[in-house]
């Protein structure tokens, strides 16, 4: 299954190729033209792995926030959230390599009461800062269990984060809400009260792997 919002995406990699793909069936070099028909070749492969959505099953529960995005755990730790929580609170981190599936989805039940999109900088995005000064759309949820903030940070390479929530949206665990095209990070952040169930360097999946249980 691919991703919708890889759509367009695709089809203009494919153009391409089939570009890349005509002009080397008409040079006479066989060198040029076997490069060209390799890298239209892996250019659409490349695509078609990057904007792959496989099925997730979310646990069967509400107390527990799940990670929106595939990849690694970055950072744990604690911090002050000024934007949405107002309190002192804990973050998980998840940066998301490009050949990691980029499809986000929502780490818990609620309803989107927070909403926003900061036009930044692109610096790499497991640097701590990132989340501060990069491109990135932060979005809160309020639980039965208290409020969730999330954000997708834009990283280095990528350029372009997309997700189809309004304030007022009432949300489940699990659901595809958007992604981040082609790389970077995500970052979850609850009240202190949730205790972490995931360690640095762990591999998490999204809508599947619990990042925080409520006490």
């Amino acid at each position: 299954m691919l991703a919708k919002y890889g759509y367009s995406t695709i089809g203009v990699v494919a153009i391409i190729s089939f570009i890349l793909i005509a002009a080397g069936i008409l040079i006479n070099n066989g060198f040029v033209k076997y490069s060209l028909i390799t890298l239209a070749i892996l250019l659409i492969i490349f695509t078609l792995n990057f904007f792959r959505d496989p099925e997730r099953k979310a646990p069967d529960r509400d107390d527990v926030v799940v990670s929106p995005a595939e990849g690694k755990v970055l950072f744990i730790k604690e911090i002050v959230d000024n934007k949405f929580l107002n309190d002192k609170a804990k973050m998980i981190s998840v940066f998301m390599s490009p050949l990691n599936v980029h499809v986000n989805r929502i780490p818990i039940d609620g309803t989107v009461d927070f909403l926003e999109y900061h036009k930044g900088e692109y610096i790499a995005a497991f640097e701590d800062k990132a989340s501060e000064v990069n491109e990135r759309s932060e979005i809160g949820i309020t639980s039965k269990h208290g409020k969730v903030l999330f954000t997708q940070v834009a990283g280095f390479v990528a350029r372009r984060i997309v997700y189809d929530l309004s304030i007022g949206d009432t949300v489940k665990m699990g659901e595809r809400f958007g992604m981040i095209k082609f790389g970077s990070r995500v970052d979850v952040i609850v009240p202190l009260n949730w205790t972490p169930k995931v360690k640095q360097g762990d591999k998490v999946s999204a809508g599947e792997t619990i990042l925080f249980e409520v006490n």
